[in-house]
């Protein structure tokens, strides 16, 4: 009867073996905890927070529609007095929502004269730039102009949200105002940026619970 004897080198061997499956399975445990808790912990920002519902004040309601009015009044006025009835370019869609900035929430930074203005401006550039690049019909114009906006407004510290629709409207926008080329930052982007900061500071400052601006620049 043969008799098998383990060698040194085999119980050696033996050895290494079994340590290297036990680093693997213990690697892929951690590696699986890691995965689990970083899931976990991102899933849970979706979950967000109790909202506090703020004070509602009538009276400020009847500000910001005011300011609005106003606002999109003076747009519309010297859009008819400079272009006439027909060209309608004054009128950007993106100063709506910065009206909604100036007159709704004049406190918050994005509503300050350097982020509308700045904002503006910065992304008229940009998308200006891209559409001479990639032509109004790109499939990555849109969003590459208003990537690009966000993040060049982030860096001069001109975050201002209309502004990106403003980055896009210098690529999807009409003929009339893509071939305005550069000109179309200073009018109508520029233009119409000054008149509602101009008309937020009138309007604004009649109510004694409003002050604007908080700072200019």
């Amino acid at each position: 009867m043969h008799i098998h004897r383990t060698t040194a080198q085999e119980i050696w061997k033996r050895a290494i073996t079994a340590r290297k499956t036990h680093c693997r399975r213990d690697g892929h445990s951690k590696a699986r905890w890691r995965l689990t808790t970083k899931s976990r912990a991102y899933f849970s920002k979706m979950r967000g927070k109790v909202s506090e519902d703020p004070e509602i004040y009538p009276v400020e309601a009847f500000w910001s529609f005011l300011g609005g009015f106003v606002g999109i009044l003076m747009l519309s006025g010297a859009n008819y007095f400079i272009l006439g009835r027909e060209d309608q370019v004054l009128l950007l869609a993106t100063f709506g929502a910065s009206a909604m900035l100036l007159f709704g929430a004049p406190g918050v930074p994005f509503a300050q004269p350097r982020n509308v203005l700045g904002g503006h401006v910065v992304s008229a550039l940009v998308g200006i730039i891209v559409c001479k690049l990639l032509g109004p019909e790109g499939l990555f114009a849109p969003a590459l102009a208003v990537s690009v906006a966000i993040a060049v407004m982030h860096l001069s510290g001109t975050l201002h949200p209309p502004g990106g629709g403003t980055a896009m409207m210098m690529v999807t926008g009409s003929p009339e105002l893509i071939d305005l080329g550069f000109f179309a930052a200073l009018f109508p982007v520029a233009s119409g940026a000054a008149i509602l900061v101009l008309t937020a500071l009138v309007i604004n400052n009649l109510s004694r619970r409003r002050q604007y601006p908080i700072y200019w620049w």
